[in-house]
């Protein structure tokens, strides 16, 4: 009786360690991706080449947009336009004054003055939205517009 019991016991432990067996092979199978366990080196091999390739993917991405970046902060990033009548015989808003300004406010005011007989285009520098040329009332209200934007 007592072979009987013990029987049984090995029996179920034996049953119970091919489960156990059955459920690891399964798992690595899915690891391994059907291949044979020898061939985990070269897997490990070819995730490291992926990673190291993603890696260097990365930095060429982290410089680019440092690049894009530089050239963001230089580009136009405040606009204002007026127009105006400087002279009363001409006729409509024919002049106007633009200021252009990056991201540090630096940049450029363009007046142009239309009239019967000619027409006049001055530039003035801008730095930190002020130039150290006179500016006049339009093109002040140029850079105001500029900046409320």
């Amino acid at each position: 009786m007592n072979q009987q019991i013990l029987i049984y016991i090995i029996g179920a432990l034996a049953l119970a360690v091919s489960g156990w067996l059955i459920y690891l092979e399964i798992r690595l199978r899915r690891v391994f991706g059907g291949k044979k366990a020898g061939d985990l080196e070269d897997i490990l091999r070819a995730v490291a080449k992926e990673l190291q390739e993603l890696h260097n993917s990365r930095e060429e991405i982290e410089k680019y947009l440092e690049t894009v970046e530089r050239r963001l902060r230089r580009s136009v990033q405040y606009v204002g336009v007026v127009r105006f009548n400087p002279f009363q015989d001409a006729g409509g808003d024919q002049s106007f004054s633009i200021a252009l300004m990056d991201e540090k406010k630096n940049g450029i005011v363009v007046s142009s003055l239309y009239g019967r007989e000619n027409s006049r285009i001055y530039a003035k520098p801008l730095e930190n939205a002020s130039s150290k040329y006179q500016l006049a009332k339009e093109e002040l209200l140029a850079i105001e517009e500029a900046l409320k934007k």
